[in-house]
């Protein structure tokens, strides 16, 4: 699997897993919202340290 992240855009998903899985993740009134928000902090956690993402291959995107 060829990586198809930037150093940036790695950077950046590390740092909104990050916010997204600590402490300071947004609480919503409904419980659906905030598993969605821990799902996407996991897959920008894992995408953040493989370098590879399954939208940007879809979208033709990449470095």
């Amino acid at each position: 699997m060829k990586q198809n992240l930037g150093a940036v855009d790695r950077v950046l998903r590390f740092a909104l897993a990050f916010w997204w899985l600590g402490p300071w993740a947004p609480q919503f009134g409904a419980g659906w919202a905030n598993i969605l928000v821990l799902i996407v902090g996991w897959v920008a956690l894992v995408e953040s340290f493989i370098g590879w993402c399954g939208l940007h291959k879809w979208l033709g995107l990449g470095k």
